[in-house]
């Protein structure tokens, strides 16, 4: 019973967290990262400000939470949908990319939510650390996609090349077609992506359009 629960409490703890991450999501989402005061928290998610204080050590400590909750979440869905993908590496490569190149990751709420926090990463060196974290681990799985379609003995450091040059051209396409969605074409910045991605790394991805944007 002991074990039961701490388990509940850690749960439950675990989900006023989460409560308190998305009211600031929700509010940076509309005024910016300049809208998180611990005051405007509490009403978001209807807690006293003490709560605030007691789960996370400052507001800054919980909007670095909320940065990390927004990256992580694109991830997931990149990583979400790589797993349904055939086996084959070139599929595999060419779903990551696509998952990155769609929504729901794709999206001009999720660009606006970048841009609020993207400023604080000059003053903040622990919001630096947030993004750095995230931009490499997105980085090390593109990297490993790509070493799993090219022949073995590919060198390291012509592997982390591509994974730099292919991420690049990932982040430009997004910000890009979450900006401006209206301005391009249906499956435009998709197949530009896949293309431009396997021109990189030597390889037609064209084959592997998703069906839904074929």
């Amino acid at each position: 019973m002991t074990g039961e629960r701490r388990k509940f409490r850690r749960e439950g703890e675990e989900a006023r967290r989460e409560a308190l991450i998305a009211a600031s999501l929700s509010l940076a989402s509309k005024g910016g990262a300049e809208a998180l005061t611990v005051r405007a928290i509490a009403e978001q998610a209807g807690v006293t400000q003490g709560l605030i204080r007691h789960y996370f050590h400052s507001k800054e400590d919980l909007t670095r939470a909320a940065y990390a909750a927004l990256m992580d979440r694109m991830i997931r869905t990149s990583d979400a949908l790589l797993a349904e993908a055939p086996a084959e590496p070139a599929a595999r490569l060419a779903s990551f990319v696509s998952a990155s190149l769609r929504p729901p990751v794709m999206d001009t709420e999720e660009l606006v939510l970048w841009a609020a926090f993207l400023h604080r990463l000059r003053a903040d060196p622990e919001m630096r650390t947030v993004h750095e974290t995230r931009y490499l681990a997105f980085r090390d799985r593109l990297q490993a996609l790509i070493a799993a379609a090219l022949p073995p003995g590919t060198p390291q450091h012509t592997l982390r090349a591509r994974a730099i040059a292919c991420n690049a051209v990932i982040d430009g396409l997004w910000l890009e077609g979450s900006a401006l969605p209206e301005a391009f074409g249906p499956n435009e910045i998709l197949t530009i992506g896949l293309t431009s991605v396997g021109a990189i790394v030597g390889l037609d991805l064209i084959p592997y359009l998703p069906e839904a944007a074929a």
